[in-house]
């Protein structure tokens, strides 16, 4: 019964509390007796992104005043009258009269549901009347900037140019509220997730498997935790269609990447190309490497030996301790969506997919790229 008699108002604040905690569509569809489709549609015409709740002005007529007005009009109180019984100027009162059809006509209900309807002309976002930051911003997507990365690195390369700055969530929402009209929806795609719609974080399981002598990364030592030297990696495998795969190793101090064409997965495999990889960087870049607890590094004992690189094993179901990777992956997905084929990609193609992340600015690098912070690193260890 509750159901039925919700207000489109309600189900708003409903479906965007149920959506923000991660519900799906068909979850939130049954909670507030529609279908799953009729959520979607519902969502999409706000791109996934949530619309700020709207408030009168405490300048504008309230719906109570509108109605002490048509009963004052009904027995023929003049305005002045009112403005005074409203603390309101004559004008205010006048002009609203002869907006909403003069005294014969004036009903409050209707006064004040136009009076909210013309309430909502949205300023248009700095992306639709500004062109060369349109193009810019336009440019950096295609070439699969992230929303934030582009803000940030517009901040500093424009400082003196405010005009020239945008921030991320603006970017964002003239990505997926398509009504701003700035920003054209084929550029969703560059985005890390094409999804139509932006969706809320949600958290997924990590398996935990055993490997023969694993050394904890308890046992890592300080300098790898804090980040204070170079040389010290994470690594995993990322999964494509048909059971493919490649490995990738990130650079804990500057976020560097290295992409590995594994054409197998079993240890052995795994553990040669990964030494072929690790011998080709200077001495000072080979200090440790830190591993889920995939059975694809059960042969690090022969990686050892081959590199002198100490591996060291996350915690079961602690994806975070490995958190560089973990989000070095998510960003690898522009590149290689779910269900690519992994095995069609060479290993100079996934070099050449390396040096174009490495050379995207970072946020957590004070959008620096990787690659220049890793040269900077090594020159003064060198």
């Amino acid at each position: 019964m509750q159901r039925s008699v919700m207000s489109a108002a309600e189900m708003d604040r409903e479906v965007w509390r149920r959506r923000q905690r991660g519900e799906t569509q068909a979850a939130i569809g049954a909670a507030v007796g529609v279908s799953g489709g009729a959520i979607f549609h519902r969502l999409a015409r706000y791109g996934g992104v949530r619309p700020r709740d709207r408030r009168r002005s405490p300048r504008t007529l309230s719906t109570v005043e509108r109605e002490e007005i048509s009963r004052g009009l009904a027995v023929g109180t003049s305005f002045a009258a009112l403005g005074r019984r409203l603390s309101r100027a004559t004008s205010t009162i006048s002009r609203e009269v002869a907006r909403h059809g003069g005294r014969a006509r004036y009903r409050a209900a209707v006064a004040d549901q136009r009076a909210w309807r013309r309430a909502a002309r949205p300023k248009p976002c700095r992306l639709a009347t500004h062109r060369p930051l349109q193009r810019v911003v336009a440019r950096l997507l295609a070439r699969a900037w992230s929303p934030q990365q582009i803000a940030g690195w517009l901040g500093r390369r424009y400082a003196d140019n405010p005009q020239m700055q945008v921030s991320h969530e603006t970017i964002y929402q003239t990505l997926f509220v398509q009504a701003r009209g700035a920003l054209q929806q084929h550029l969703v795609q560059h985005l890390r997730r094409g999804h139509p719609l932006r969706r809320p974080r949600r958290a997924f399981p990590h398996r935990a498997t055993r490997i023969r002598d694993a050394i904890s990364i308890r046992e890592r030592p300080a300098e790898a935790a804090d980040r204070a030297v170079p040389g010290h990696w994470e690594g995993d495998l990322l999964r494509g269609a048909q059971y493919s795969h490649i490995a990738t190793l990130v650079e804990r101090h500057s976020r560097f990447v290295m992409l590995v064409r594994t054409p197998h997965v079993d240890a052995v495999t795994v553990a040669r190309a990964l030494s072929r990889r690790i011998r080709q960087l200077p001495p000072q870049l080979r200090r440790s490497l830190t591993w889920d607890r995939g059975t694809e590094m059960a042969a690090h004992r022969a990686f050892t030996v081959a590199t002198n690189v100490q591996v060291y094993f996350c915690d079961p179901q602690s994806p975070w301790q490995r958190g560089s990777n973990e989000n070095t992956n998510g960003l690898l997905r522009q590149y290689f969506p779910p269900g690519t084929d992994l095995t069609r990609f060479s290993q100079t193609q996934l070099n050449a997919i390396a040096h174009r992340l490495n050379t995207r600015p970072r946020k957590t690098l004070g959008y620096d790229t990787p690659a220049a912070k890793l040269a900077a690193a090594v020159a003064m260890t060198a």
